[in-house]
């Protein structure tokens, strides 16, 4: 039945005003009320589609007076109904000054400004959140306590009490809503369900309430008809009425989990239950990293779960209707559990659109395939194939690893005597990786394998973290967390890359020759790093006691040890809190490891490994050559086998820096293309196809003499100015032997000489060849140094000859036989 005692505009429709007109709710009902009322709506803007409306903003005075005035001169004073849809939401369960100035004191404003026109209803569209949660089982209905537990819903419960307090006289009804639902967007937490399922990510399958709790829901076409017939019903219904809308069925997380997985992914979803305080911690570290979350840059959006949806993750909202029944003849018509196939079969025909119309950030693979063809779903599907064929092939990975746990769990009593905090380091260590390789066997969990390497990485550091005096336990770590970490990291399929990087994109960068990554580019550092780990480990077996001499065929020590002892027990290695040897094996070995991870485009689909193997070799390289320069000054004698060691981790670096090159390039043209770098740092991309043709899958298919030259050059080769540079390099550092330099000057001869053939070394790489201009500053050094400590004339002239030499020799270039790019350009 519809009143008609408030009559206005054209064929005397009633007027009917509504509150934040322009917002999706609002135009739904906006659309409905028109065969039968004249709607007028408010908004911060006017309407543009012509509509009767009226700007309006509910922090002011004088706006909302301005706007009351406005509708009295277009549209008289009577009113049929009153719909305040206008209301500040803020999912961060923060208290923000809006909440007050928009809902509380905005409803103040408008309800003092109606007092001057003739107004038969006002309907407040609130939230059944105000209400006191129950139990699962349980039923909530009007008479419920009003005590609501987070920001949004305690503002809510403040304005509908300034609505009892400043109503003047107009009836009033309280609507408090279920989440709203349609065929394609969803109230925020359903919303976010749904896209952390579709994703697979892993926050969705872990919760920390009872999954046995859920919320009621409407449908929007439903939530209209409540408002319209609380309209219709305007002379019908009490002076002062709160209605609980929704579903009575509140369908629970749980059943919302097993339908979604079965809807978008065709499976039964498992979820698993995470104690509340777990989960407010990894909450709260999510937030407390927003600056460095991809949504975070990119949108300035923050993580969706928040440290207080934890607390309200059991609070059960079921309802009881029996009030809409009786004033409004309401009952819905739509389940939530009838409408999720036609939601998901939304999200699966425009994914793009799906996340926006319901305000979730996608992910940026999502957005890197709508660019490169739109073909998402199909995208995700063979990638998601792709990926758990590849894991079921190498399952004995994750078998493996749970057999290395339970031996590392054996081992203290098997080797005799061990250090009790060794003993359950191991003990520890193995039970961690016992559990971890078994619940690794399920694809779902496969980025379990990266707190995998982190114990395995754990295994091979503790030996030196306790002083192990027992060769045997120290082999054993070694041994076991160097085979745990290889199986949890270098097996196929790699975790964490994006379907648009595992699927689309070259293997050859654009504008190169060949690709950076290719094994025959890997395999010299890689043998490289195992002469550095074999050098390595026989000196830290001597400080750790299980070796009583070192091998040195050339050079004296002091204290009845030889030069290489000495080294490795000077204050300078002893000033370490574990052996210094050690930690270079340690290095070395990981160098191997990541060596070996990733496929032959790792340098677009796996940065963050790219930039971890160039770390360890460029600058920690050239550290540990710093302390191989200092030792005949600092400690007086050399070490043969740290000079083997420091020569093969000199020789990595030309080797690394093609890759680091291609990896910059890439981030870059990524950031320039808007794309989220934190992200594709971590989970790769495609890129711009414009390289040298991929010339197939199995490189080592060509015949040898090819593969050793691609091994050897690739981006190396030695022009015979930088290796006459080296050779100058050798000679200062012998100017002790070959002209009998002393004192200062032998070290600065030294110290040059070393620095000399650092940087030809480097040079040697095509991409790193303008090095080789630093040489020059040290030529000019050394036509300055035999002044400076008046050196003798075999000295002097040892040092004015080299440093001329070096400033002409370092001045050619030397051939660029590869592209890189617009690197090309800097090559000078």
């Amino acid at each position: 039945m519809t009143d008609t005692r408030a009559q206005s505009g054209e064929h005397g429709q009633p007027v009917v005003l509504i509150t934040g007109a322009a917002g999706s709710v609002g135009t739904s009902l906006a659309a409905a009320l028109r065969p039968a009322y004249r709607v007028v709506g408010m908004d911060v803007s006017e309407p543009e589609d012509g509509a009767d409306g009226i700007e309006i903003d509910l922090t002011s005075d004088a706006s909302v007076e301005r706007a009351m005035r406005e509708f009295r001169e277009r549209y008289g004073n009577r009113i049929a109904s009153v719909v305040h849809l206008a209301a500040y939401f803020d999912f961060s369960g923060e208290y923000k000054p809006l909440y007050d100035q928009v809902n509380i004191e905005g409803t103040r404003r408008l309800l003092r400004a109606l007092r001057g026109l003739e107004v038969e209803q006002f309907v407040y569209s609130g939230t059944m959140l105000v209400h006191e949660a129950t139990e699962p089982g349980g039923r909530i209905d009007e008479a419920a306590p009003i005590r609501p537990r987070w920001a949004y819903p305690q503002s809510k419960a403040a304005a509908e009490q300034v609505v009892a307090e400043e109503h003047g006289g107009i009836p009033y009804v309280l609507l408090h809503l279920a989440g709203l639902y349609d065929d394609r967007t969803a109230v925020p937490t359903l919303a976010q369900q749904i896209a952390r399922i579709y994703e697979r990510n892993i926050q969705a399958h872990l919760y920390a309430g009872d999954p046995r709790a859920g919320q009621s829901m409407i449908h929007r076409e439903d939530m209209i008809d409540a408002f319209r017939r609380s309209i219709d019903r305007r002379a019908e219904l009490p002076e002062a009425s709160t209605i609980l809308v929704g579903e009575p069925e509140a369908m629970s997380y749980e059943a919302l989990q097993d339908a979604l997985g079965g809807l978008i992914h065709g499976e039964e979803w498992a979820t698993r239950r995470v104690p509340g305080p777990l989960a407010k911690a990894g909450a709260w570290l999510q937030g407390a990293a927003e600056p460095v979350v991809p949504d975070a840059i990119d949108r300035g959006k923050k993580p969706f779960i928040r440290p207080f949806m934890i607390e309200i993750s059991s609070d059960h909202y079921a309802l009881d209707i029996a009030r809409a029944r009786d004033l409004l003849g309401w009952a819905p018509q739509h389940r939530i559990a009838d409408t999720l196939p036609r939601l998901v079969e939304a999200l699966k025909r425009d994914p793009a659109g799906w996340y926006e119309a319901n305000g979730v950030t996608p992910p940026p693979w999502l957005e890197t395939a709508e660019e490169e063809g739109g073909r998402v779903e199909i995208l995700r599907r063979c990638a998601e194939a792709e990926f758990r064929r590849d894991h079921q092939r190498y399952l004995w990975g994750p078998f493996a690893i749970a057999g290395l746990g339970a031996w590392l769990i054996a081992s203290p009593p098997t080797f005799g005597e061990v250090e009790a905090a060794m003993a359950a380091s191991d003990v520890a260590s193995g039970v961690a990786l016992l559990a971890l390789g078994l619940l690794s066997l399920s694809w779902r969990l496969a980025p379990l394998r990266w707190f995998t390497a982190l114990v395995g990485i754990w295994v091979m550091f503790a030996p030196l973290v306790f002083w192990t005096g027992n060769a045997a336990v120290y082999l054993n770590a070694t041994l076991v967390g160097a085979l745990v970490t290889v199986l949890a990291v270098a097996l196929p399929p790699a975790p964490g890359i994006s379907p648009v990087a595992a699927r689309a994109g070259p293997t050859v960068p654009p504008g190169w020759d060949y690709s950076p990554s290719d094994w025959s580019q890997r395999l010299p550092i890689i043998v490289l790093a195992v002469v550095g780990l074999i050098m390595a480990r026989y000196m830290a077996a001597y400080q750790l006691g299980h070796v009583d001499s070192v091998w040195e065929p050339f050079f004296a020590g002091t204290g009845g040890k030889n030069g290489t002892e000495t080294i490795i027990t000077s204050e300078v290695s002893e000033a370490w809190p574990v052996p210094d040897a050690g930690l270079g094996a340690l290095v070395y070995l990981l160098e191997i490891i990541t060596g070996l991870v990733g496929s032959r485009n790792r340098w677009r689909t796996m940065p963050w490994v790219v930039v971890a193997f160039g770390f360890m070799i460029v600058p920690l390289g050239v550290v540990s050559i710093t302390f191989i320069v200092i030792q005949p000054i600092v400690i007086g004698t050399w070490c043969t086998l740290c000079l083997i060691g420091a020569a093969a981790m000199l020789l990595q670096i030309p080797y690394s820096l093609d890759e680091l090159l291609a990896t910059g390039q890439f981030l870059r043209r990524r950031k320039r293309a808007g794309k989220s770098l934190l992200h594709v740092f971590f989970a790769g991309d495609t890129d711009e196809d414009a390289g040298a043709p991929d010339r197939g899958r199995d490189e080592f298919e060509r015949g040898p003499v090819q593969v050793l030259r691609d091994t050897v050059g690739g981006n190396v080769n030695a022009p015979w100015t930088l290796l006459a540079c080296i050779a100058i390099g050798l000679w200062l550092m012998l100017t002790r032997l070959s002209v009998g330099a002393e004192g200062a000057m032998a070290n600065a001869d030294h110290l040059i000489g070393s620095l000399v053939i650092t940087v030809a070394v480097i040079a040697l790489a095509e991409v790193a060849r303008p090095v080789r201009l630093l040489n020059i500053g040290f030529g000019v050094a050394l036509l300055i140094v035999p002044f400076v400590y008046d050196a003798p004339a075999p000295s002097l002239w040892s040092s004015l000859v080299c440093g001329a030499a070096l400033i002409v020799l370092s001045l050619p270039r030397g051939p660029i036989r590869q592209r890189y790019g617009d690197w090309n350009r800097l090559l000078v």
